[in-house]
């Protein structure tokens, strides 16, 4: 049997309905899920808003977006340690010498 994903707003709106009186069991028979299922969406989105959830996603993507752009930063930095360490670009890091100045005149 195929499982079925319930958007993050259809989790929020069974909470409500929950919240206002419909028993849990009958919930749970509508929608097709598990016991373990409810609880588990209740500590996850108890309390939240469809507005809230939306933006809860968007900061998780975000979030998730900037690790990888981080992780590929780290990457780029460790290659162009190891190049610079075998002989293939300059040490930038000592003394900085300015061109076409002169100093004290």
């Amino acid at each position: 049997m195929k499982k079925k994903r319930y958007s993050t707003e259809q989790i929020v709106a069974t909470l409500k309905q929950a919240e206002i009186g419909l028993s849990v069991a009958d919930l749970i028979r509508q929608l097709g899920i598990t016991e373990q299922t409810c609880p588990r969406c209740k500590k996850k989105y108890g309390g939240l808003e469809s507005d809230q959830v939306r933006e809860l996603k968007q900061v998780l993507d975000e979030n998730t977006r900037l690790k990888h752009m981080a992780a590929e930063l780290s990457l780029d930095k460790v290659v162009l340690q190891d190049a610079r360490n075998a002989g293939g670009l300059p040490d930038l890091t000592g003394p900085t010498v300015m061109l076409g100045s002169t100093v004290g005149s």
